[in-house]
């Protein structure tokens, strides 16, 4: 086998890599030693900023394959034939720990999906439960700032955590899925995903539908109590990583089945709650689940850093035939996520290989910047409308346009008939066995019962009272039995 030659970054070939260059022997190093001072300098810019949230993450390799046909609700060319397939890359996540921490940890799960269609990437942005913690997205940093690590006491404090939750009630929802058993995955593989948000579908013929995507794991969800979390996050902090890598590697491909549920657009505005809002799931008896085909994990990436951390999903990239719905949330996270990642890898962080289209062509008129690679030939022009054969529009729009109404300013989300911030989180504790109210009431008290300001215990109280009686007086009661030990 021929030796491979080590370089420099220019290319010139290497000849010491043990040794730097000094004056004379045991004299100082010169400061013309090149490849010494380059490989100084770049490993001091090896790491990027890491990201506010979903910094820890783990990604894969895959694909989604239609098994049904949905061409009746959407015109996207990678859903359009049953037996279609699209190469798919997934990343996993815990939301609000750092790189450091755990991977076995009370957290919600990210679970972000990005597609290599024909037509372009489309990025499907989600989590590991159907709803989330608010509805409107300028809560979103006062939110993520009490859940971080204080800023004088650098640690994550229960009083700011249940401080926000005790003026959110809206949060009581997710609250009951974070502290109940599925708030600590087994692993990534034992776990469900949700698109969360609202999104919209268009078919041929320019129907509308709002749909919410759920993908249900074949691997069977499995969690981890407390107990056992705490014990495996001791003994190994990167067990779902682990855990996913070896399944890839010895041949056992997770795989999820992806299911839909369809709201024809008409019947979103006399829906009985607001069909928009994020803390909110849509009955399955009013909007049954709709099967529309399989997903699988079967490569992992080569290089973490490259290919996970430089990994970027915007929900703003949409395909013909999807598109945004009126979602709050969704409609702050369109800008806030690829701002994020034009912050942390700059502007032209789509022409990275883990985020560049696989078979569609880019052509537009973006130039320079930072890591520039695509700057066009020496007679293509950065400017439109030309008459140099540039590309040009296509008039046809991805999805519906969105209907408005009424005066611009601060509103709250529009009344339905059955809004109410604790209704479903009651639905929730009601459906769960004896033992697991067990748990996740002791999961609460836990935490509550270390608040040291008494109105922002009673305000959480109220809110499990309100949701379910004896939801609110269990609570209660273990919360203040901890208090008095």
């Amino acid at each position: 086998m021929t030796q491979r030659v080590l370089t420099t970054e220019s290319g010139a070939p290497v000849a010491d890599n043990q040794n730097s260059a000094t004056a004379g022997v045991g004299g100082p190093i010169l400061l013309q030693d090149q490849h010494l001072l380059e490989k100084l300098a770049r490993f001091n810019r090896e790491r990027i900023p890491e990201r506010v949230v979903h910094a820890r993450g783990s990604g894969a390799y895959g694909y989604f394959e239609v098994t049904d046909d949905v061409t009746g609700f959407t015109r996207a060319d990678f859903l359009s034939a049953v037996g279609k397939r699209t190469e798919t890359f997934i990343r996993f996540s815990t939301v609000a720990d750092s790189l450091g921490g755990a991977d076995a940890v009370r957290d919600p799960r990210g679970f972000a999906l990005k597609f290599y269609t024909d037509e372009g990437n489309y990025d499907l942005v989600g989590n590991n439960t159907p709803v989330f913690f608010i509805k409107d997205p300028i809560k979103f940093p006062d939110f993520i700032h009490s859940q971080k690590r204080d800023p004088f006491t650098g640690r994550q404090e229960p009083d700011n955590v249940w401080d926000f939750w005790a003026h959110s009630p809206e949060a009581t929802h997710q609250v009951t899925w974070l502290m109940g058993d599925r708030g600590i995955p087994a692993s990534y593989r034992h776990m469900n995903g949700y698109g969360s948000h609202t999104y919209q579908w268009t078919n041929a013929e320019g129907e509308a539908f709002f749909v919410k995507y759920h993908f249900k794991t074949k691997q069977g969800v499995r969690s981890l109590s407390s107990e056992q979390a705490a014990e495996l996050a001791g003994k190994d902090g990167n067990s779902h990583q682990t855990d996913l890598l070896q399944a890839i590697e010895r041949g056992v491909y997770p795989s999820w089945t992806l299911y839909v549920q369809v709201m024809p657009a008409a019947e979103a505005a006399d829906y009985r709650f607001n069909p928009f809002d994020l803390t909110k799931v849509w009955p399955h008896s009013d909007y049954p689940l709709r099967r529309v085909g399989r997903l699988v994990l079967d490569r992992n990436p080569d290089n973490v850093f490259a290919e996970v951390e430089q990994a970027a999903f915007s929900p703003n990239n949409f395909v013909p035939g999807i598109g945004p719905s009126p979602d709050k949330m969704l409609q702050g996270r369109l800008f806030a996520y690829a701002d994020a990642h034009r912050y942390r890898l700059g502007v032209n962080h789509t022409q990275l290989p883990v985020n560049a289209p696989r078979t569609a062509v880019v052509d537009n008129y973006g130039r320079d910047g930072l890591h520039a690679t695509r700057n066009g030939a020496r007679h293509d022009k950065n400017y439109e409308p030309n008459s140099y054969a540039g590309p040009a529009q296509t008039g046809a729009t991805l999805s519906a346009p969105l209907a408005i109404h009424g005066w611009t300013g601060t509103h709250e989300a529009p009344a339905h008939t059955k809004d109410d911030d604790f209704f479903q989180a009651g639905e929730l504790y009601r459906l769960m066995s004896e033992d697991e109210k067990g748990r996740l009431v002791a999961n609460i008290a836990k935490g509550l019962s270390q608040v040291t300001r008494d109105d922002v215990i009673e305000k959480n109280l109220a809110h499990f009272h309100a949701a379910d009686a004896d939801y609110g007086k269990r609570v209660e009661e273990a919360v203040h039995a901890l208090r008095e030990d």
